[in-house]
């Protein structure tokens, strides 16, 4: 089930702050990461587990990593001196993406969703919202992580923790917003809350096929999605609406 577009008619205000998410990420995946290329920098700026849990830099050199999921080897470039507070890069790991494809997904996604939600919470506390929430992901990803016993040096980046809490500020504020989706070769529309609780079922049910393998397999932290969810649902309802 992929989302197209929403109903935006109950939207009165123009998503400035949405926008700007957007184009930071592209523009940061574009010229900093250099559309994935830079590794050196993408290294430096992600959220490493162990250098949260920890709290200091580490460096290391590159290494042969193999995929639980499909056995695959393949040699990951060492971890980078980070010239920032290592705590600083579950803020900076939120603006930066693995590739074309995993950038394109999270922001179709906050493009659909978080300008309706915006409308509805003002822009600075969206901002404010958007920033608390893939925080609280990145720190979900690093517990369950710790918790799970996966590779606490494999890095973690991208905006989908964020993005999670933007889709559990959707669901409840919207949840029968028609969405219209990409489903079995047709095109239809469906609630959001159906379109959001088939979402949040698909990273259950990813979470427990990994489970004995890290909450990483596969290159996805569902942990993150996850807690970035569930932040989302309890931080919601805190949140003052702006007057309509």
């Amino acid at each position: 089930m992929i989302p197209l577009w929403d109903d935006n008619s109950g939207r009165t205000s123009i998503p400035v702050v949405t926008y700007l998410l957007i184009a930071i990420n592209v523009l940061v995946f574009v010229f900093l990461q250099e559309m994935g290329a830079d590794t050196e920098f993408t290294y430096a700026f992600s959220t490493v587990p162990q250098e949260i849990v920890e709290g200091r830099d580490v460096v290391t050199t590159s290494r042969v990593y193999v995929d639980p999921l499909s056995n695959t080897r393949f040699r990951v470039p060492g971890l980078q001196p980070t010239p920032i507070p290592v705590y600083l890069t579950l803020v900076t790991a939120m603006f930066m993406h693995g590739g074309l494809a995993h950038l394109l997904g999270n922001m179709l996604y906050l493009m659909i969703f978080g300008d309706n939600v915006e409308d509805r919470m003002g822009k600075g506390a969206f901002l404010l919202f958007y920033l608390l929430t893939g925080v609280g992901a990145g720190l979900a990803h690093v517990f369950s992580s710790l918790w799970l016993g996966a590779d606490l040096l494999v890095p973690c980046l991208g905006a989908s923790g964020a993005v999670s809490g933007v889709l559990a500020g959707y669901a409840l504020f919207f949840p029968r917003n028609r969405v219209r989706v990409f489903l079995f070769r047709f095109l239809t529309r469906v609630p959001a809350a159906v379109v959001i609780g088939f979402w949040f079922l698909f990273q259950l049910v990813s979470a427990f096929g990994v489970l004995g393998e890290g909450t990483r397999a596969g290159g996805v932290a569902y942990g993150a999605h996850i807690g970035g969810f569930v932040l989302g649902i309890v931080a919601t309802p805190l949140i003052p609406r702006r007057p309509r």
